[in-house]
């Protein structure tokens, strides 16, 4: 999952939104630097990463981009189940989706101090070009995509994932929809061990 999802599964805790948002910033034990409750997110982070990259569901939707896209088939099926999950919004909050998002910028950026560096850099341009509000829209998606495939030298080909976005697009939501509702379950068991 990418950042709208792991930011929703996190419920109204703050400190748990902040560490699961961080997570892949975070390294190894470096979790234990951080104050109890975002390392409750950063862990929640991993088992959600982990429930993820096993589930039969997402390992379909994976396999439906291997031939093209090989290793990065998983981060870009990460991407499109944000897609659908800011796009069908309306399902799952009863909070507007940019008014959701504005309140998480706001989060951020007033705790900025905590956030790890290369968070701290890229936040900027995330809240600039309203990455998560733009995830409901195929076109940000082909955007984020764009960015992407940019930061590994264009060796990814990501950007041309938006022709088996559209070219699937029933596949894949379908997949997301009852993977997502098997993940929300998970998720909040796993909130209640941490």
């Amino acid at each position: 999952m990418n950042f709208l999802a792991h930011i929703y599964l996190s419920g109204q805790d703050e400190e748990l939104i902040i560490g699961n948002f961080i997570a892949d910033s975070v390294k190894g034990k470096n979790y234990l630097n951080y104050p109890e409750g975002i390392r409750k997110g950063i862990i929640l982070h991993r088992a959600i990463d982990y429930y993820t990259d096993t589930h039969p569901i997402v390992k379909q939707s994976t396999s439906r981009l291997f031939e093209t896209y090989g290793h990065y088939n998983g981060v870009i099926v990460d991407i499109l189940y944000d897609h659908f999950l800011a796009a069908n919004w309306y399902h799952y909050s009863h909070i507007p989706l940019d008014e959701y998002v504005g309140t998480f910028y706001d989060l951020l950026q007033n705790n900025l101090e905590i956030l790890p560096k290369n968070v701290q850099q890229f936040l900027p341009y995330m809240i600039r070009d309203n990455w998560l509000l733009s995830y409901a829209s195929i076109k940000g998606i082909g955007k984020i995509l764009h960015q992407m495939n940019e930061r590994t030298n264009r060796v990814s080909n990501m950007n041309s994932a938006v022709v088996e976005l559209e070219a699937h697009y029933e596949e894949f939501e379908n997949e997301f929809t009852s993977f997502f509702e098997e993940l929300q379950l998970f998720t909040r068991k796993k909130i209640k061990t941490l």
